[in-house]
């Protein structure tokens, strides 16, 4: 099916949800656009939920996508949470910073009843997953309001699982794509294929359809994936410049370096896979190091100290996510970005 008729949207392109980097304004701008925008949830209080939603809603009568996390969040590990801290320690020693010290910061929660709740007074037209999906009953909650499901796919056997239960569409999360992996069937990191070697691949396994993800930064990209059989294109580096987004001081100026064109999956930063530019601690502890707790829990303990280094103008300490094509990031709006993507497809 054409996913335009599908999402009810006028251009084949879904701005991919970034946490930490935006909120609503974000995606109202690409909605606005004819395009699908999204709303990050998973590091969302039910308060934030609710006041980002009704932003929306008061902002565009357009189809948006709402994306949350699936992951069964793990159980402490007091021992690994020292070696953590442990490993950490001559980073706080030189930024003067309390071993022992908490900062505030937002969870990542996965999809749940109260969320369902929550959703059911909005009732969105698009709900996306990552790590999976939630359980059939809430599922079934989405679809009663006539709500599309999406989720990512990384490999074959994920895209035939996740249409097995039932999505209306499948992101093709290749390996080229920022931020975390969606992978949930397996972590074993080699089962990870490229973009472009990933779509075909889903798109004769699956009949529902399928939008690429992953190193797509421009219109050639775009028509590019839509040639091999893609039924649209998710982007979400190529935003990450925009006025719109809520990308850091830090993470601004990382991406318009030479060294934004260096990425490389990391756990250091939360715990999972993910894909950010390299900075000093990928380089000095990583990018992958058994040491880190389980996602989302690595987290913690590297708050105070990217609290402090963001304050000294540093992002060595924070979790720059870039996909590996950065080319296409530009201060310019999101609506004109929108419309440049899709001018090709």
């Amino acid at each position: 099916m054409n996913i335009q008729k599908l999402l009810q949207i006028e251009l084949p392109i879904i701005q991919a949800p970034m946490a930490g980097v935006q909120d609503h304004a974000l995606a109202v701008a690409v909605s606005n656009a004819g395009g699908l925008g999204s709303l990050p949830c998973a590091m969302l209080n039910p308060e934030k939920l609710r006041s980002e939603l009704t932003e929306i809603t008061r902002q565009t009568d357009r189809p948006y996508n709402v994306n949350f996390f699936c992951h069964v969040p793990p159980v402490p590990d007091t021992q690994r949470e020292k070696q953590w801290r442990e490993l950490l320690l001559p980073y706080f020693d030189e930024l003067g910073v309390d071993a022992n010290s908490t900062t505030s910061q937002a969870g990542r929660s996965p999809f749940s009843a109260d969320a369902a709740d929550i959703l059911e007074d909005f009732k969105p037209p698009v709900v996306s997953f990552h790590f999976g999906l939630p359980r059939p009953e809430l599922l079934e909650r989405i679809r009663d309001w006539g709500g599309k499901i999406l989720s990512s796919a990384t490999t074959v056997d994920e895209a035939l699982w996740l249409e097995a239960h039932g999505v209306d569409a499948i992101i093709a999360q290749g390996l080229e794509a920022g931020g975390h992996r969606g992978f949930f069937l397996s972590k074993d990191l080699t089962t990870q294929v490229g973009t472009f070697a990933l779509i075909p691949q889903l798109v004769n396994a699956v009949k529902v359809p399928v939008i690429a993800a992953g190193g797509i930064a421009d219109a050639d990209g775009v028509a590019a994936a839509m040639a091999l059989g893609a039924a649209g294109a998710q982007v979400g580096t190529a935003y990450l410049l925009c006025p719109e987004a809520t990308t850091s001081a830090v993470h601004r100026a990382a991406l318009k370096t030479q060294e934004a064109r260096v990425t490389a999956l990391t756990n250091l930063f939360s715990g999972g896979a993910a894909r950010g530019i390299v900075n000093r601690l990928m380089r000095e502890l990583g990018p992958i190091n058994d040491a880190a707790p389980a996602f989302p829990l690595a987290s913690t303990a590297l708050a105070p100290l990217r609290t402090k280094a963001e304050s000294l103008g540093s992002g060595d300490f924070s979790p720059l996510w870039a996909g590996q094509n950065t080319s296409g990031c530009r201060e310019i709006s999101a609506a004109q970005l929108t419309c440049e993507l899709a001018k090709l497809s």
